[in-house]
Parts: C-alpha cells; sequence; structure tokens
C-alpha cells in the first residue's frame, strides 16, 4: 500500500517529466546518450549553457564546485578544472564510491578533457570521506525540468541530487546560503510544478542557465536542512553503501534508531552495464 502511496503521489512528476524528454526528441535538440527518457537529458548548446554559467560572478569566485557526473554538465566540469577550482563530482548512482575530489594539480598535462568525464573523475581523482572538512562554494544540478519562475526543479526521479546535498548539509560544506545553479535546454523550462506538493527534500535553484539566457529565480523555496531519514526507502538505503555507514554511524554516536521511509519500487537504472561504457564513450 505505502509503494502505490507513493507513486501516486509522483504521477504528477513523471507526467511533467515525460513531457519534456518527449519534446527534447520531437524537437531534435537531444544528444547522445540516448534516448533522453529516464536521464538527466544531454541536449544541444549544453557547452553554451555552461559557458554563460562560467561567466558568471558566482562561478568565476568560487573555489570548490560540486557538479553532477551527467553528460549535458561535461563542459562545466571542464571549465571547473580548467579555471584551476577544485571539482568535486559523485561517483554515479553513489553506488561504488562517495564524491570524488579533483584540482587541476592531479591531473596530467593535457587530460582535463578525461578528468571532467565520471571515469576520469574516479581515475584522477581522490575519493572524499565524511570526516573531511571541505567548504563548497557552488552547487551546479542537473535537473529534467525547472521553473523560472520559482526555482522548483525535477530530476530524473532516482533522488541522488537530494541525497548528495543532504551528504554535504550534514559535512558542513554547505547551507543555505550556497548558491544553486542549473543547466538546461530552454525546451525544459516549465511554468505547472506546484509547488505545495514539493516535498521537504526537494532541491529549489537559484540561478537556471540555459544556451540562450540566465535567469535567477529569487526562489523562496526552503533549501533541505540535510537527509531526511523518514523519507529514505529501505531499497535506497540498501543501493547505497556510503548512506548506510552514514545511519549506522549517527545512530551509534546518539544511542537512537533513526527512523526509515516507506518500502518503494525503485526506478529500473536506464542503462545496462553495455550501455553505461557507451555513454561514457560518448561523454
Amino acid at each position: 500500500m505505502a509503494s502505490s502511496t507513493a507513486a501516486e503521489a509522483g504521477a504528477w512528476k513523471w507526467a511533467i517529466r515525460k513531457r519534456v524528454w518527449d519534446a527534447l526528441e520531437a524537437d531534435g535538440v537531444a544528444r547522445a546518450p540516448r534516448p533522453a527518457h529516464h536521464r538527466i537529458p544531454n541536449f544541444d548548446g549544453a557547452a553554451a549553457a555552461a559557458d554563460l554559467l562560467g561567466r558568471l560572478e558566482v562561478f568565476l569566485n568560487a573555489q570548490c564546485v560540486k557538479v553532477n557526473p551527467d553528460s549535458p554538465q561535461k563542459q562545466v566540469r571542464f571549465l571547473t578544472l580548467s579555471g584551476d577550482k577544485k571539482l568535486l563530482t559523485p561517483q554515479p548512482r553513489l553506488t561504488t564510491e562517495f564524491f570524488s575530489v579533483l584540482d587541476s594539480q592531479m591531473i596530467p598535462t593535457g587530460c582535463i578533457p578525461e578528468a571532467s568525464t565520471p571515469a576520469g573523475a574516479a581515475k584522477y581523482g581522490r575519493p572524499l570521506g565524511l570526516d573531511e572538512k571541505i567548504k563548497v562554494d557552488l552547487i551546479v544540478i542537473g535537473s529534467v525540468a525547472v521553473d523560472p519562475n520559482s526555482g522548483a526543479r525535477l530530476g530524473k526521479g532516482e533522488g541522488f541530487a537530494e541525497l548528495e546535498y543532504g551528504m554535504l548539509r550534514y559535512m558542513g560544506a554547505i547551507d543555505d546560503s550556497t548558491i544553486i545553479v542549473t543547466t538546461v535546454h530552454d525546451t525544459q523550462l516549465v511554468d505547472d510544478i506546484p509547488l505545495e506538493k514539493l516535498q521537504v527534500h526537494d532541491v529549489p535553484v537559484d540561478i537556471i542557465c540555459t544556451p540562450t539566457q540566465v535567469i535567477f529565480t529569487n526562489t523562496t523555496t526552503p533549501k533541505p536542512q540535510g537527509i531526511y531519514w523518514e523519507k529514505l526507502s529501505p531499497e535506497k538505503l540498501s543501493q547505497i553503501r556510503v548512506l548506510r555507514e552514514l545511519k549506522a554511524r549517527i545512530e551509534h554516536e546518539t544511542g537512537t534508531k533513526l527512523p526509515c521511509g516507506p518500502s518503494v519500487k525503485l526506478p529500473q537504472p536506464q542503462a545496462s552495464k553495455e550501455e553505461e561504457l557507451e555513454e561514457l564513450n560518448c561523454l
């Protein structure tokens, strides 16, 4: 029953996601890896959107930038490393490691393009531990759909961006003042994300960069304050080792058992192992 209720509650999100994915494909702006569906979609002009972000004062002044590992943000990762900034990027789906930390001094000459891919980040980066003290100045997050009027955002439905944000809050690496940016195609701009249906862990964005414009959302939506264990299903917890370790640590330190969310049927990852390798080649 809980799984069914959760699915029904999120049906409106999947309707918006499908509409945007369909539009990207129909308009001919979706780029490899294809199809766009069930991904943070790559799009024509992703590099141009990244370049607009790269000219913003918040990016130029940032010393450490956290960037998602998806295809359309590859140029953001490249600009971060090329600008002698520290790059913090999660391992895809957080199933192997937690975050990788990279800076240009760690990367051989000419290898920044490779280091900007998920495989390259794992190769040239070093793992970030939960106890490490680090300050993240800017977060770049992938999106499927985003509302320029409110900053409300939808990801691909697996919840990893929210978990990554929550873990960084737990570590003290970010706070309410940390700016959140997304780069998307103009087709991904929507006006029908109902704010009253967003959940406490949903992450809003402050700035949207598309290939044609920069939008300051002036969002008033509260940012998540950490990990909401009562929203975290046993299935999601079983996927992510670092979350299990963190939960066990907190329970040991506090002597209190943390709550657990209802059981849910997780979305199936889009790519098989072979397709993931092909996707990395596309990057």
